[in-house]
């Protein structure tokens, strides 16, 4: 089994709002939540091309797209912000997730950053535990102010890069 990462370029529009949508489809309420958001992610990557395959890559086991990761530069090197992170569903729990964001964070860090943050949900525990597990700590927890979500708080976590 050989995990490879890829640019975006190497795929169809489509292929993140597909991943997106497989990897919370265990709970409907986040694709109803956020299904534009992710629209808009695929959106934005396919219409800027050259920012996805700078500031995305997708995770592939035997050629088979199972998982992609998106980060935001423009606060570069101050710190990089990791977006959209996710694994489909049926090769979560396998160790796939933390090797696609330790690929991240090696990738974030050649451009000489001091922190990589990453935004989570109160509810995603194994998230918690990856981002944990690859060297994030917990920053601050926040109130969800969108009234509309399911989602009780989120969970900022930082990355600090020694120089």
């Amino acid at each position: 089994m050989s995990v490879t990462f890829k640019k975006v370029s190497s795929f169809n529009r489509g292929i993140l709002l597909e991943l997106l949508s497989d990897a919370y489809s265990y709970d409907p309420r986040y694709e109803r939540g956020s299904i534009s958001d992710w629209q808009a992610c695929d959106n934005f990557f396919f219409e800027n091309i050259q920012i996805a395959d700078k500031c995305a890559f997708i995770t592939t086991l035997n050629d088979e797209p199972i998982g992609f990761v998106v980060w935001d530069p423009r606060n570069m090197p101050k710190y990089a912000e990791i977006g959209h992170n996710c694994i489909a569903s049926r090769y979560k729990g396998k160790g796939y997730g933390k090797i696609q964001l330790q690929e991240a964070v090696n990738r974030i860090i050649q451009h000489d950053v001091k922190k990589i943050i990453v935004t989570t949900n109160d509810d995603l525990n194994p998230a918690q535990r990856m981002y944990e597990s690859v060297g994030f700590t917990m920053y601050k927890k926040r109130k969800n102010q969108n009234n509309a979500d399911f989602v009780n708080e989120h969970i900022d976590y930082v990355y600090f890069i020694n120089s």
